[in-house]
């Protein structure tokens, strides 16, 4: 793949706030947004952000239209999810991918953003970004500094070097590994397989992070990864935040037990403990770029995802 990075972001600049999956919460809406104006940025709030359909904010034509809309308009510099939740693969088969292709500009998200990251990187070669969202994360008045921090990488490219000196990482299986970070939220990744968006693991990284799984849960997706030859694909394996994925039933294994099931029938290298998913502080990384793990020095580089 040739990676194609975003133009970097400006003081000035105007950028596109989206709800492609669920509603937000408005007040925390807003204060994400005062948050992106303090960074020095304007702010264009896509049409339907505040419609409710069901679980989904507006309909899926009305939520792909704001998402075609952000990347179509020549003033919008960046593109910020207002929240994650439910129904981004629903838009995946009818996004324009030669309009992403045309229009390159940083997309950023998590969680249930992560099928719009698969399909628009192996679609449209784009590099995204893996980071907190506006009314779910920034817009909470406990917002971590590190959180705040890690937006500056939209101003100046550089890469970022992950080490103990921000989260405890425990090694499962020892080993380096070089090659393009992808991934995001287990349950997402698990939702392309089987679809023209299936996500591509051959030689690269694979991030996983997950919320509210029970360890029995996390066992049958990273089972139906290994059955399908992801996790023996990848060069390695980083394990991100698992919050509240604890078992709510007295027999179960615990988490990290079936996290060591799968590594080490894997036999790639794997750390775990990197402060990336639902979680504060949330570290924002870019996907679809080079990265680096070593797993004696406990230390993940990830190159910059902008020019």
């Amino acid at each position: 793949m040739n990676a194609v990075k975003p133009n970097r972001l400006k003081k000035g600049d105007t950028v596109g706030v989206i709800a492609p999956a669920s509603p937000p919460n408005r007040e925390n809406l807003e204060r994400g947004i005062d948050f992106l104006k303090d960074l020095g940025l304007k702010v264009k709030v896509g049409s339907h952000v505040s419609r409710i359909n069901g679980y989904l904010a507006g309909s899926d034509q009305e939520r792909l239209g704001d998402f075609h809309d952000m990347f179509s308009d020549p003033e919008v510099k960046g593109i910020i999810c207002a929240c994650g939740g439910f129904g981004t693969g629903r838009m995946a088969g009818q996004i324009d991918y030669e309009l992403i292709k045309k229009n390159p500009k940083i997309f950023w998200g998590y969680s249930d953003i992560t099928f719009l990251h698969t399909a628009i990187r192996q679609q449209s070669d784009l590099v995204t970004f893996h980071g907190p969202m506006l009314a779910s994360d920034m817009g909470k008045v406990d917002t971590h500094p590190l959180s705040k921090e890690r937006f500056l990488q939209l101003f100046e490219p550089a890469p970022f070097v992950y080490t103990e000196q921000i989260s405890p990482l425990e090694v499962l299986v020892e080993g380096e590994a070089k090659g393009e970070i992808v991934g995001g939220n287990l349950s997402l990744l698990v939702s392309t397989l089987g679809t023209a968006y299936e996500i591509d693991t051959k030689g690269k990284l694979l991030l996983i992070e997950d919320v509210n799984e029970e360890p029995r849960s996390v066992d049958r997706m990273l089972n139906q990864l290994y059955l399908a030859g992801k996790l023996k694909d990848t060069c390695g394996i980083l394990i991100g935040d698992f919050c509240d994925c604890t078992p709510k039933r007295n027999l179960s294994f615990t988490l990290e037990e079936v996290f060591t099931h799968y590594v080490q029938l894997a036999q790639k290298p794997a750390i775990k403990g990197f402060m990336i998913g639902h979680c504060n502080p949330h570290i924002s990384i870019p996907l679809g770029v080079q990265a680096y793990m070593n797993t004696y020095e406990k230390k993940l580089i990830v190159d910059s995802g902008i020019l």
